[in-house]
């Protein structure tokens, strides 16, 4: 093994830390059973490899390394608690009987992380807590990238993670994958978790930029990582098709200085093919498993039709109404409702959209949403209402966090106020 300097050591570090972590913690928790435990031990063992590998080499196989000093930090831990010595025992013997400095040492991670997934997103936290933890344990993010993601104050971050590990040890949430009707409920938290991670990125809630490319990319990572490791789960196939046709616009979704482009105003050149090659695919996936799609799976689908489609002005519009139409009834929701005018505005004239976006006028879950207003102004736009649809840009412009957002609505509240 090489000699490395301080900075290449630490450069290693971090990189293998961001790989292995979710391995490392959700191996080392599937033996203490608490999470908290496992990240401090795996902590331990990351000081270990800064103090030890800048004069001993990384390790050929430093996953596996990183686990051993873990593992054996457990047992110092266990040895100083005496009511935990039939622990120690177990412990002792797997660890004299185990090569663990190999790689075989990670055989079960694929278990571990699922493990580690199916915990980390349990119904009992709250969703920014499930995420906060989720994006800790398994995108290996510190508290301060977390934070900056979401434009909160790093200490809420760390607040919410600590309260996540003590509110998992109190309701002394298994550390296991579930099994039937609970394995579905329990999958459905998972996949909330990752959309809600890649729907920052999409389109951010608050702050200077339209999209955070990075969450989006973090999300797709875990998605693809949940999809290797329940490869039968058909929705998880169609929250990774969604997720990665989504993802395949972000170079079009912005001018060169950051201001947002809507869909149809996109260049679809700049799409990324192999991104929408793999969504395709992974829907086809989904497809295959389920006798109806789910939620994500039609979602998938909706995003299918605009990238099959190699203008605007050619895409199917009566499919995606349909398949708006089956969403509501599958996941029932007023989003999906407005989302579905808009289609309908598409097919049919914004006449028919407006009259089904005034039925919603009244949906508290749409009090505060910005999009309401901002969907009823483009319509009225198209039907020559211009005074109306002033108000309507503007009152979208005051409900938005986004600066970016908030600069497009107040530009199109101009346009119609000139009438163009």
């Amino acid at each position: 093994m090489a000699v490395v300097t301080v900075t290449d050591t630490r450069r290693a570090v971090e990189a293998v830390w961001r790989i292995e972590s979710a391995r490392l913690i959700g191996g080392i928790a599937r033996m203490v059973h608490d999470i908290g435990v496992a990240e401090e031990l795996a902590q331990e063992a990351l000081v270990a490899a800064l103090e030890q590998w800048p004069e001993s080499g990384v390790p050929d196989s430093p996953g596996a390394w990183l686990m051993a000093v873990a593992k054996r930090r457990a047992i110092d831990r266990f040895r100083r608690q005496e009511r935990f010595e039939r622990k120690l025992y177990e412990l002792g013997r797997e660890l004299e009987t185990q090569q663990v400095a190999s790689e075989p040492e990670l055989d079960d991670i694929g278990d571990d992380v699922l493990r580690l997934v199916f915990t980390a997103c349990h119904p009992v936290l709250s969703a920014e807590a499930r995420v906060a933890l989720t994006l800790r344990l398994l995108g290996g993010l510190t508290t301060g990238e977390i934070a900056r993601a979401f434009l909160v104050p790093e200490p809420t971050v760390a607040q919410r993670i600590v309260r996540a590990k003590k509110t998992l040890a109190r309701e002394n949430v298994p550390f296991e994958v579930p099994e039937g009707p609970e394995l579905a409920r329990r999958l459905s938290s998972v996949l909330e978790v990752i959309y809600l991670v890649f729907n920052e990125g999409y389109s951010a809630t608050a702050g200077d930029d339209w999209m955070r490319p990075e969450m989006c990319a973090e999300a797709l990572r875990l998605g693809r990582i949940v999809a290797q490791l329940a490869p039968n789960e058909p929705e998880v196939h169609g929250l990774v098709a969604l997720m990665e046709i989504q993802a395949s616009r972000a170079r079009a979704r912005t001018t060169s200085t950051g201001e947002p482009v809507l869909l149809l105003d996109q260049d679809r050149g700049r799409w990324d093919r192999l991104l929408i090659r793999r969504g395709l695919a992974a829907l086809e996936r989904a497809a295959a498993l389920a006798d109806s799609p789910g939620p994500y799976a039609l979602q998938a689908e909706i995003a299918a039709c605009h990238a099959r489609a190699p203008t605007a002005e050619v895409t199917d519009w009566d499919r995606i109404v349909a398949l708006y139409a089956e969403l509501g009834r599958t996941a029932p929701s007023p989003v999906v409702d407005l989302n579905r005018a808009v289609a309908v505005s598409m097919a049919s004239g914004p006449a028919e959209g407006l009259a089904l976006v005034d039925r919603l006028a009244g949906e508290p879950a749409l009090a505060t949403y910005h999009l309401l207003p901002s969907v009823r102004g483009d319509l009225l736009v198209k039907l020559g209402r211009h005074a109306e649809a002033v108000e309507e840009f503007a009152r979208a412009a005051s409900l938005t966090g986004n600066e970016r957002e908030r600069a497009l609505l107040l530009g199109r509240a101009d346009d119609a106020r000139s009438g163009s």
